[in-house]
């Protein structure tokens, strides 16, 4: 086999183009998502601690809640991600 062949034959052998594509848009959406997620969290926990200072309890509750809700969505995206990290 000649090297230019050679040459060839490696790129298409060497790359999936198919998994390098699903690598791409997984690693896209899951940094969306852990960005929107932790910065949710501290949009809810700021804006309970701002509602608890004026007086309105249930914004400050409501608020609260969207921020633990968002810090569990994190907190388990992370967790999957070092799941799959791990296991493979």
């Amino acid at each position: 086999m000649s090297a230019a062949a050679l040459i060839q034959v490696l790129p298409a052998t060497l790359i999936d183009g198919e998994a390098l594509l699903d690598t791409a848009v997984a690693s896209l959406v899951a940094g969306v998502f852990v960005t929107f997620t932790a910065s949710l969290a501290i949009y809810g926990f700021a804006t309970a601690a701002e509602m608890r200072r004026v007086d309105r309890d249930l914004a400050a509750v409501a608020a609260g809640a969207l921020g633990i809700l968002s810090m569990l969505a994190f907190a388990g995206a992370i967790g999957l991600g070092l799941a799959v990290m791990i296991n493979g």
